[in-house]
Parts: structure tokens; sequence; C-alpha cells
């Protein structure tokens, strides 16, 4: 795979399938709860759509033109004022462990700050140990509980930062 050929970019309508496809893996691969999670989310099989307001923002991650991963950020449902939600973020295993989650990761936390949100939330699920260790290291903290409505009863594992 020619790491030249990465381009980090906003998402297109024609992405659709191709996110839906790699986010739905990641459930099965992880044996992540299909009921109560993104999984079941009306968004995932329409994610251009879902990110057209002007205070939120979807990126993927384009490898040859293939859609490889992606992260958005989006108002945190029923807190919409000051916090928001990095949320559907998943990566294809072609994609793992090269930094490019990580430099989506920042682009999420850029976009949250420059769209004038003073805290990020997230929200995941514990077999997720990577994902997390992540959040961990960028100064997410730990919290007892969920925030917001997201319908997520499933996610067991919920994070906060100031930005």
């Amino acid at each position: 795979m020619g790491i030249n050929n990465i381009i980090i970019r906003e998402i297109q309508p024609e992405d659709n399938r191709q996110i839906e496809q790699v986010i739905r893996a990641c459930f099965h691969e992880f044996k992540i709860p299909l009921e109560g999670t993104a999984y079941s989310d009306i968004e995932t099989a329409k994610m251009f759509e879902s990110y057209q307001n002007a205070n939120e923002v979807y990126f993927v991650i384009d490898v040859n033109g293939k859609v490889l991963g992606g992260g958005g950020v989006k108002p945190l449902k029923d807190f919409e004022t000051e916090i928001c939600e990095i949320q559907k973020m998943y990566f294809s295993p072609e994609v793992r462990g090269k930094g490019f989650g990580k430099q989506l990761f920042e682009r999420c936390l850029k976009s949250a700050k420059d769209l004038g949100y003073k805290q990020c939330y997230i929200e995941s699920a514990s077999q997720l140990k990577a994902a997390i260790h992540i959040y961990e290291s960028y100064g997410f903290k730990h919290i007892p509980g969920a925030l917001g409505n997201t319908g997520h009863y499933s996610c067991g594992v919920w994070m906060i930062k100031d930005l």
C-alpha cells in the first residue's frame, strides 16, 4: 500500500457504502454488541448526510481512492452547546498501527476547538483497548457514566477532555 497516497479528507456522498462497511466490520471483529451501539444507528448507513450541519464534520482516510477509516465531530445530543462528541471512529485493519488514526483524531480535536466547543466527549467499548489507550494519551479522563443521549447503552467506557 503506497503510504504517499493516503489522504485524510472530509466525507463525500460516494464514501457512504465504504465507511459503513468499515464501521460494521469492526463490530464483528472485536465482538462488540450490535444493539445499543453505532452499529444500529440510522446514521451509519448515510454518514455523509449525517454530518452536514455547520457545527459538525466527518473525516475519512482515503488510501488510493478506497475509504479505510473515519471519525467525526458532532454536538453531544442534549448537551448541544459546549460539548461535542468524537464519534464513529473506526479503522480497517490495513491502516491500523501506522499513525493514521492519530492524525485523524488530531484533526477531529482541532476541528472541535475551531467549531467553538469547550469539551470533547467520547464513548467506547472496553474491547477497543488500543483506542482507549490513545484517548488517555491525549488527556481524556474516564468518567463514571454516560453524558448526553446517544442511545449507546452497550458502550461501557466514557471519557471527556477540556479543549
